[in-house]
Protein backbone atom coordinates (compact mmCIF):
# COMPACT_ATOMS: atom_id res chain seq x y z
CA UNK A 1 0.00 0.00 0.00
CA UNK A 2 1.69 3.38 -1.47
CA UNK A 3 0.91 5.94 1.44
CA UNK A 4 3.26 8.69 2.93
CA UNK A 5 1.68 10.34 6.09
CA UNK A 6 4.71 12.90 6.35
CA UNK A 7 6.97 13.30 9.17
CA UNK A 8 5.53 15.50 11.65
CA UNK A 9 2.27 14.56 12.78
CA UNK A 10 0.73 16.38 15.45
CA UNK A 11 -1.52 14.08 18.02
CA UNK A 12 -4.18 17.13 18.74
CA UNK A 13 -5.96 17.84 22.12
CA UNK A 14 -9.53 17.74 21.93
CA UNK A 15 -10.65 21.50 23.34
CA UNK A 16 -13.27 21.42 25.41
CA UNK A 17 -15.86 24.31 26.56
CA UNK A 18 -16.31 24.81 30.32
CA UNK A 19 -19.00 22.29 30.50
CA UNK A 20 -16.72 19.87 29.21
CA UNK A 21 -18.28 19.10 25.87
CA UNK A 22 -16.55 19.11 22.84
CA UNK A 23 -15.81 22.00 21.07
CA UNK A 24 -15.49 21.50 17.63
CA UNK A 25 -15.60 24.73 16.76
CA UNK A 26 -12.19 25.37 18.22
CA UNK A 27 -11.01 21.91 17.12
CA UNK A 28 -11.68 23.39 13.21
CA UNK A 29 -9.31 26.08 13.93
CA UNK A 30 -6.54 24.23 16.18
CA UNK A 31 -6.64 21.52 12.84
CA UNK A 32 -6.07 24.56 10.47
CA UNK A 33 -3.68 26.68 12.39
CA UNK A 34 -1.10 22.97 12.98
CA UNK A 35 -1.71 22.40 9.53
CA UNK A 36 -0.15 26.10 8.82
CA UNK A 37 2.69 25.83 11.23
CA UNK A 38 4.59 22.34 10.27
CA UNK A 39 2.49 19.53 10.63
CA UNK A 40 1.97 16.80 7.57
CA UNK A 41 -1.29 15.62 9.63
CA UNK A 42 -3.00 15.22 12.31
CA UNK A 43 -4.30 12.13 14.59
CA UNK A 44 -7.81 12.82 16.06
CA UNK A 45 -8.93 11.11 19.18
CA UNK A 46 -5.98 9.42 20.28
CA UNK A 47 -4.33 9.69 23.52
CA UNK A 48 -3.20 13.61 23.57
CA UNK A 49 -7.18 13.24 22.58
CA UNK A 50 -8.35 12.06 25.77
CA UNK A 51 -9.41 9.03 23.77
CA UNK A 52 -10.32 7.10 26.76
CA UNK A 53 -12.99 9.79 28.12
CA UNK A 54 -14.52 10.72 24.69
CA UNK A 55 -17.75 8.53 23.24
CA UNK A 56 -17.71 6.75 20.18
CA UNK A 57 -20.09 9.79 18.66
CA UNK A 58 -17.75 12.39 19.55
CA UNK A 59 -14.88 10.68 18.15
CA UNK A 60 -16.45 10.70 14.36
CA UNK A 61 -17.43 13.81 14.88
CA UNK A 62 -14.20 15.33 15.65
CA UNK A 63 -12.70 13.08 12.85
CA UNK A 64 -15.72 14.81 10.55
CA UNK A 65 -14.79 18.19 11.80
CA UNK A 66 -11.06 17.69 11.05
CA UNK A 67 -11.67 16.23 7.50
CA UNK A 68 -13.61 18.98 6.73
CA UNK A 69 -11.52 21.67 7.67
CA UNK A 70 -7.86 20.29 6.31
CA UNK A 71 -8.48 17.02 4.43
CA UNK A 72 -6.94 17.28 1.15
CA UNK A 73 -4.02 19.45 2.91
CA UNK A 74 -2.80 17.24 5.55
CA UNK A 75 -3.27 13.63 6.31
CA UNK A 76 -5.77 12.77 9.01
CA UNK A 77 -5.51 9.75 11.05
CA UNK A 78 -8.06 8.61 13.60
CA UNK A 79 -7.69 7.26 17.26
CA UNK A 80 -9.58 3.87 16.63
CA UNK A 81 -7.63 1.85 18.80
CA UNK A 82 -8.83 0.05 22.09
CA UNK A 83 -9.39 -2.84 24.39
CA UNK A 84 -12.22 -4.70 22.23
CA UNK A 85 -11.66 -5.84 19.01
CA UNK A 86 -15.27 -5.52 18.02
CA UNK A 87 -15.25 -1.59 19.23
CA UNK A 88 -12.11 -1.06 17.64
CA UNK A 89 -13.43 -2.65 13.98
CA UNK A 90 -16.87 -0.50 14.63
CA UNK A 91 -14.96 2.49 15.13
CA UNK A 92 -12.88 2.10 12.55
CA UNK A 93 -15.51 1.98 10.01
CA UNK A 94 -17.03 4.85 11.08
CA UNK A 95 -14.20 6.64 10.90
CA UNK A 96 -13.57 5.48 7.42
CA UNK A 97 -17.10 7.08 6.31
CA UNK A 98 -16.35 10.06 7.47
CA UNK A 99 -13.33 10.09 4.91
CA UNK A 100 -10.26 9.60 7.40
CA UNK A 101 -6.78 8.80 5.52
CA UNK A 102 -5.63 6.35 7.56
CA UNK A 103 -6.28 5.05 11.51
CA UNK A 104 -3.98 4.79 14.68
CA UNK A 105 -4.13 1.79 16.72
CA UNK A 106 -2.91 1.64 20.24
CA UNK A 107 -1.91 -1.92 21.69
CA UNK A 108 -5.33 -2.99 23.94
CA UNK A 109 -4.90 -1.69 27.69
CA UNK A 110 -5.59 -3.42 30.83
CA UNK A 111 -6.88 -6.97 29.42
CA UNK A 112 -2.79 -7.62 28.60
CA UNK A 113 -3.13 -10.10 25.59
CA UNK A 114 -0.24 -11.96 24.38
CA UNK A 115 2.00 -11.62 21.37
CA UNK A 116 -0.69 -13.86 19.28
CA UNK A 117 -3.70 -12.45 21.04
CA UNK A 118 -2.11 -8.78 19.59
CA UNK A 119 -1.51 -10.29 16.48
CA UNK A 120 -4.69 -11.59 16.15
CA UNK A 121 -6.30 -8.22 17.52
CA UNK A 122 -4.53 -5.81 15.15
CA UNK A 123 -5.21 -8.80 12.23
CA UNK A 124 -9.07 -8.93 12.78
CA UNK A 125 -9.11 -4.87 12.40
CA UNK A 126 -7.19 -4.68 9.43
CA UNK A 127 -9.16 -7.26 7.20
CA UNK A 128 -12.31 -4.74 8.44
CA UNK A 129 -11.11 -1.94 6.45
CA UNK A 130 -8.80 -0.86 3.47
CA UNK A 131 -7.34 2.12 5.36
CA UNK A 132 -4.19 2.01 5.81
CA UNK A 133 -2.74 1.32 9.53
CA UNK A 134 -0.25 3.21 12.46
CA UNK A 135 0.48 0.54 15.18
CA UNK A 136 0.68 2.30 18.45
CA UNK A 137 3.04 0.60 20.75
CA UNK A 138 3.20 2.41 24.20
CA UNK A 139 3.74 -0.05 27.37
CA UNK A 140 3.52 2.64 30.17
CA UNK A 141 0.09 3.20 29.21
CA UNK A 142 -1.28 -0.34 28.07
CA UNK A 143 1.06 -2.63 30.02
CA UNK A 144 1.88 -4.78 27.27
CA UNK A 145 4.75 -4.33 24.27
CA UNK A 146 4.17 -4.91 21.36
CA UNK A 147 7.65 -6.92 20.60
CA UNK A 148 9.73 -6.36 17.37
CA UNK A 149 8.72 -9.82 15.87
CA UNK A 150 5.30 -9.21 16.37
CA UNK A 151 5.20 -5.68 14.41
CA UNK A 152 7.43 -7.69 11.65
CA UNK A 153 4.49 -10.65 11.65
CA UNK A 154 2.12 -7.59 10.97
CA UNK A 155 3.89 -5.10 8.24
CA UNK A 156 3.17 -8.42 6.23
CA UNK A 157 -0.74 -7.56 6.30
CA UNK A 158 -0.88 -5.17 2.78
CA UNK A 159 -2.42 -2.17 5.17
CA UNK A 160 -0.61 -2.16 8.13
CA UNK A 161 1.69 0.33 7.16
CA UNK A 162 3.83 2.05 9.74
CA UNK A 163 4.20 1.97 13.81
CA UNK A 164 3.96 4.78 16.44
CA UNK A 165 6.76 3.77 19.00
CA UNK A 166 6.96 4.87 22.40
CA UNK A 167 8.53 1.90 24.22
CA UNK A 168 11.40 4.39 24.93
CA UNK A 169 14.17 1.47 24.17
CA UNK A 170 16.35 2.88 21.47
CA UNK A 171 17.53 -0.89 21.48
CA UNK A 172 13.53 -2.02 20.67
CA UNK A 173 14.05 0.83 17.58
CA UNK A 174 17.06 -0.65 15.83
CA UNK A 175 15.18 -4.10 16.31
CA UNK A 176 12.27 -3.01 14.29
CA UNK A 177 14.38 -1.48 12.04
CA UNK A 178 16.36 -4.27 11.54
CA UNK A 179 13.36 -6.73 10.97
CA UNK A 180 10.77 -4.62 9.12
CA UNK A 181 11.00 -4.60 5.51
CA UNK A 182 12.24 -0.49 4.37
CA UNK A 183 8.82 0.46 3.24
CA UNK A 184 7.61 0.15 6.81
CA UNK A 185 7.91 3.35 8.58
CA UNK A 186 8.39 3.93 12.39
CA UNK A 187 7.63 7.31 14.00
CA UNK A 188 8.76 8.18 17.30
CA UNK A 189 5.69 8.71 19.94
CA UNK A 190 8.20 10.51 22.44
CA UNK A 191 9.36 13.92 21.19
CA UNK A 192 12.79 13.66 22.94
CA UNK A 193 13.32 10.84 21.00
CA UNK A 194 12.55 12.06 17.72
CA UNK A 195 16.37 12.59 16.67
CA UNK A 196 17.89 9.39 17.71
CA UNK A 197 14.82 7.53 15.93
CA UNK A 198 15.65 9.27 12.81
CA UNK A 199 19.34 8.47 12.88
CA UNK A 200 18.67 4.68 12.96
CA UNK A 201 15.78 5.00 10.36
CA UNK A 202 12.91 6.66 11.48
CA UNK A 203 10.47 8.66 9.11
CA UNK A 204 9.50 11.52 11.57
CA UNK A 205 7.36 12.02 14.51
CA UNK A 206 3.89 11.97 16.61
CA UNK A 207 4.67 14.78 17.99
CA UNK A 208 2.60 16.75 21.34
CA UNK A 209 5.20 19.90 21.35
CA UNK A 210 4.47 20.63 17.55
CA UNK A 211 1.12 21.98 18.96
CA UNK A 212 3.77 25.55 20.54
CA UNK A 213 6.84 24.66 17.95
CA UNK A 214 5.86 22.64 15.02
CA UNK A 215 7.62 25.09 12.05
CA UNK A 216 10.80 23.99 14.59
CA UNK A 217 9.97 20.53 15.03
CA UNK A 218 9.63 20.49 10.95
CA UNK A 219 13.09 22.52 10.41
CA UNK A 220 15.08 19.84 13.20
CA UNK A 221 13.54 17.25 10.77
CA UNK A 222 13.77 18.54 7.38
CA UNK A 223 18.04 19.66 8.74
CA UNK A 224 18.99 15.87 9.35
CA UNK A 225 16.92 14.78 5.51
CA UNK A 226 18.98 16.80 4.31
CA UNK A 227 22.31 16.01 5.81
CA UNK A 228 22.79 19.13 8.13
CA UNK A 229 23.03 16.79 11.56
CA UNK A 230 24.48 19.81 13.50
CA UNK A 231 21.85 21.59 12.61
CA UNK A 232 19.54 19.40 13.89
CA UNK A 233 21.21 18.38 16.62
CA UNK A 234 20.81 22.34 17.93
CA UNK A 235 17.50 22.40 17.13
CA UNK A 236 17.13 19.28 19.23
CA UNK A 237 19.07 20.59 22.03
CA UNK A 238 17.44 23.88 21.86
CA UNK A 239 13.71 22.35 22.54
CA UNK A 240 15.37 19.45 25.15
CA UNK A 241 13.51 21.59 27.93
CA UNK A 242 10.54 21.66 26.32
CA UNK A 243 10.23 18.12 25.49
CA UNK A 244 10.87 16.74 28.75
CA UNK A 245 8.91 20.13 30.96
CA UNK A 246 5.52 19.06 28.38
CA UNK A 247 5.69 16.03 30.14
CA UNK A 248 5.76 17.21 33.91
CA UNK A 249 2.34 15.78 34.36
CA UNK A 250 -0.22 13.13 32.66
CA UNK A 251 0.01 14.01 29.03
CA UNK A 252 -2.51 16.25 27.96
CA UNK A 253 -2.38 17.87 30.98
CA UNK A 254 0.27 20.10 30.62
CA UNK A 255 -0.02 20.85 26.29
CA UNK A 256 -3.67 21.77 27.30
CA UNK A 257 -2.63 24.61 29.73
CA UNK A 258 0.24 25.83 27.48
CA UNK A 259 -2.03 25.99 24.61
CA UNK A 260 -4.32 28.30 27.12
CA UNK A 261 -1.65 30.10 28.03
CA UNK A 262 -1.21 31.29 24.44
CA UNK A 263 -4.63 32.25 24.09
CA UNK A 264 -6.26 28.62 22.77
CA UNK A 265 -9.44 27.77 24.37
CA UNK A 266 -9.05 23.92 24.91
CA UNK A 267 -10.17 23.58 28.23
CA UNK A 268 -8.99 21.48 31.13
CA UNK A 269 -9.32 17.88 30.79
CA UNK A 270 -11.74 15.58 31.30
CA UNK A 271 -11.74 13.65 34.73
CA UNK A 272 -10.14 11.53 36.05
CA UNK A 273 -7.63 13.74 34.43
CA UNK A 274 -7.32 17.13 36.47
CA UNK A 275 -6.06 20.77 35.22
CA UNK A 276 -2.41 20.98 36.01
CA UNK A 277 -1.41 22.57 39.50
CA UNK A 278 -0.23 26.03 40.05
CA UNK A 279 2.96 24.70 40.70
CA UNK A 280 3.21 22.99 36.83
CA UNK A 281 1.48 26.38 35.40
CA UNK A 282 5.05 28.27 36.54
CA UNK A 283 7.38 25.07 35.09
CA UNK A 284 5.43 25.15 31.72
CA UNK A 285 5.47 28.91 32.06
CA UNK A 286 8.98 29.25 32.42
CA UNK A 287 9.92 27.15 29.62
CA UNK A 288 7.70 28.71 27.39
CA UNK A 289 9.02 32.05 28.14
CA UNK A 290 12.67 30.86 27.58
CA UNK A 291 11.76 29.69 23.87
CA UNK A 292 9.52 33.19 23.55
CA UNK A 293 6.30 31.37 23.05
CA UNK A 294 4.41 33.63 25.22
Amino acid sequence: MNIDFGHVLTAMVTPFHKDLTVNFSQARKLARYLVESGSDGLVVAGTTGESPTLSKEEKVELCRAVVEEVGGKAVVLAGTGGNSTTESIELTQAAQKVGVDGVMLVAPYYNKPSQEGLFQHFRAIAESTGLPILLYNIPGRTSVNMQPRTVARLAQIENIVAIKEAGGSMDQVSELRRLLPDRFEIYSGDDSLTLPILSIGGKGIVSVVSHLVGIRMKEMVNAFISGNITLATEIHLELFPLFKGIFVTTNPVPVKAALNMRGWQVGVPRLPLVEATPAEKESIQRIMESLKLV
